[in-house]
């Protein structure tokens, strides 16, 4: 089995070395001879835990290359994957398939037999009738089929979700094509992974539906955590409570600052420009939107609040700006609504992260970088935890108290016990949680 990686992005590399760990041979397409440089230095463009042992395996047995040339790579492929970006449209906040368009123009003139073409980029329904619309459009003599193998990959977990995933879905209604892809997952297939083949509208609603539905989970806590606080209850017994439920799941119950990401915030306003083109529209959907976005900037107004009404002057470090731990992606993360709002009042703002400072600096100027939390919360007046990073579970909040001028941790991901905080003589505030 060879297969055609076209994008060398998140997903398309995450695809590739796990497709690779296979024992298929893969060879990585993306126009960006820098990025395909630093890939055939082994020097790895993403931070994704184990991605860089999965990669090197793959390259000392010859199974993965990369290269920009896309011709070579479809000549040589059963299978060809769309694993490029579709970034939100501005304007309307549709999907962007320029990318996607753009790359079936360049692997068209090099379909030489038979080629399954299958998107695993989140596109909109309807895409792969468009594309496959399109081809024949460019080459109507070739033999080729379009599927839809949509993504479940969260970030800081990929390579476990694509070796042990929940479902591998497939949309498809072509009997090649569906061979191809059965025997390509079938080391999945062998460890009892559901594969499961649906129609290709089926195939491409469903990721929208599901990345909408944690979506709308995480703004329905965070609703709930605020009412918490206000009747006494605690958010946290509440999402256990109600996580037990089998028909609800206790993930995705859990207080923050809001969602950010690539997927979520693009893929909630695609699907819901969809809806309204089908004049269908998905209001319980667009309110999420609609919450997730005050969301972000409460959570900078209660920053203002803690701090005693106003933040001018005052020095707040800031714990974490990745949209989520485990990864170094700053796409929609809270961070980049809640400290330039901080700045805009007033405030200095010293920040550390594990891995967001490489594309955090130049998306937040005049925030202080620290190299490790207690250089960071120095002399500040105001610790805020806005992203929960593992090692930020293991402070030690009575060294953290001498470090500070002043006394006030604003817990955002709810890391701390409340008691352990104040016995060590900091005024601890969290979400949905005692004040």
């Amino acid at each position: 089995m060879d297969i055609c990686m076209i994008g060398a992005g998140y997903v398309g590399l995450v695809s590739a070395a796990c497709f690779s760990e296979f024992g298929w041979k893969v060879s990585c397409v993306d126009k960006d001879k820098d990025r395909v440089a630093a890939l055939n230095r082994s020097d790895i463009p993403i931070y994704e835990p184990g991605l860089d042992e999965l990669l090197a395996r793959s390259i000392a047995g010859g199974r993965i290359t990369f290269t920009d040339e896309i011709g070579p790579a479809v000549k040589a492929a059963d299978l060809v994957f769309l694993a490029v970006g579709t970034p939100m449209r501005r304007g309307d906040g549709y999907a962007d398939l320029s990318y996607i368009y753009d790359a079936i123009t360049e692997l068209a003139p090099h379909l030489n037999s038979f080629k399954v073409i299958t998107t695993k980029s989140t596109v909109p329904v309807g895409t792969s009738r468009e594309i496959e619309r399109r081809i024949r459009k460019l080459r109507p003599d070739a033999d080729f089929a379009v599927c839809s193998n949509p993504e479940f990959l969260r970030e800081g977990s990929a390579i476990q979700d694509f070796m042990h995933p929940d479902r591998v879905l497939v949309g498809v209604d072509d009997d090649r094509a569906k061979m191809v892809l059965e025997r390509v997952y079938k080391p999945l297939a062998l460890r009892n992974s559901p594969l499961i083949f649906v129609q290709r509208e089926s195939a491409e609603l469903a990721k929208y539906a599901a990345n909408a539905f944690l979506a709308l989970k995480i703004s329905f806590i965070n609703e709930i955590s605020d009412l918490c606080e206000e009747v006494g209850a605690d958010v946290q017994e509440v999402a256990t409570a109600i996580g037990r439920d089998r028909r609800i799941g206790d993930k995705f119950l859990h207080p923050g600052p809001g969602y950010g990401g690539s997927c979520f915030p693009k893929d909630v306003s695609a699907v819901i420009r969809t809806a309204r083109e089908a004049r269908t529209p998905l209001s319980i959907i667009e309110q999420v939107q609609i919450v997730n976005e005050e969301r972000k900037i409460a959570m900078g107004m209660r920053i203002e609040r803690t701090a005693g009404g106003s933040v001018r002057g005052k020095t707040i470090a800031v714990l974490g700006v990745t949209f989520k731990p485990n990864t170094d992606d700053m796409r929609e993360a809270p961070s980049l609504t809640i400290l330039p709002l901080l700045q805009e009042r007033g405030a200095v703002i010293h920040t550390y992260d594990p891995q967001g400072r490489l594309h955090g600096e130049s998306l937040l100027p005049g925030v202080k970088w620290f190299v490790n939390v207690m250089s960071a919360c120095q002399y500040v007046d105001m610790v805020v935890i806005l992203t929960e990073w593992n090692e930020f579970r293991a402070i030690d909040l009575k060294i953290l108290k001498e470090q500070m001028s002043g006394n006030i941790l604003l817990d955002f991901r709810n890391i701390f016990n409340p008691k352990d905080a104040r016995r060590a003589g900091l005024a601890y505030f969290s979400l949905g949680r005692e004040k």
